[in-house]
């Protein structure tokens, strides 16, 4: 749980910039790419970050830009990554804003009530635990995988 506002946009800073580097790995002759079909591809993750951080936004009553729930992934990764950036820039902004008090403010999130600071910890869980399987479908499909915490095997070459 966050209790200040400089740890989160912190930690958001890396984990973001971790985030983004994974989606521009990301071809789009390769996007569609998933361990099973009809399960998680590439694209789909990268689109579902994306929109469920502008989801978790609003939960947190942060000004971020809005995507509509259903809203279908841009046709290209490039604009997956910039939509994604985009957000991403937000947070910071509008999270730097954001006081000790309101991040031990109690709101209506995920179907129950939840303090803000944990909302936003759980914001970035949810990021690491998709980026990890989006960096394990990089490499299985033949993709580049890019360091996000630590060198990965492309960068030792």
């Amino acid at each position: 749980m966050y209790r200040t506002a400089a740890d989160f946009v912190a930690d958001w800073t890396v984990s973001a910039a971790g985030t983004l580097n994974v989606i521009q790995s990301i071809t789009d002759d390769k996007k569609d790419f998933a361990i099973v079909e009809g399960h998680s591809s590439l694209n789909w993750l990268a689109w579902h970050l994306t929109s469920t951080a502008s989801g978790f936004g609003r939960i947190a009553g942060l000004n971020i830009p809005a995507i509509e729930r259903g809203t279908q992934a841009p046709g290209s990764v490039a604009d997956i990554a910039a939509k994604y950036e985009e957000i991403s820039e937000a947070y910071k902004n509008e999270a730097a804003k954001l006081t000790d008090e309101q991040l031990a403010e109690e709101i209506d999130a995920l179907g129950g009530k939840m303090i803000r600071g944990k909302l936003l910890r759980l914001l970035i869980d949810h990021q690491t635990h998709h980026r990890g399987q989006m960096t394990v479908l990089l490499r299985q499909a033949g993709l580049p995988v890019p360091g996000v915490m630590g060198p990965t095997q492309e960068m030792r070459k």
